[in-house]
């Protein structure tokens, strides 16, 4: 008994925290000159890298380095731009590929 009370509070949970994640999903989307501009005005970020994902998604890295702040945002085909993740302590490296010492 216990057990499928636990099941059953696990499962509505899961379904409150999937809600949860639909509602901040469409809050954290905007048009991308939106985002750009707000980035800009915010958090003095510009972007700084940019590629193509999965299902042609275009992938964004906005950055800023006086305040270390970072934002990715996705864009996918014919829809809004999302933000998926930010944080601090941006820093930008350029790193050599490493040495294959394998003779091929």
């Amino acid at each position: 008994m216990k057990r499928n009370i636990f099941l059953m509070s696990f499962g509505f949970g899961a379904m409150i925290l999937a809600a949860g994640q639909v509602n901040a999903q469409t809050r954290n989307c905007a048009d991308h000159a939106q985002v750009v501009e707000r980035l800009a005005e915010r958090y003095g970020e510009s972007r700084q890298s940019i590629g193509l994902g999965s299902d042609n998604a275009v992938v964004e890295m906005f950055a800023s380095a006086e305040t270390g702040s970072w934002t990715i945002t996705v864009t996918r085909p014919g829809g809004p731009t999302c933000l998926v993740a930010a944080g601090q302590a941006y820093q930008h490296v350029n790193e050599p590929l490493p040495v294959d010492d394998s003779g091929a």
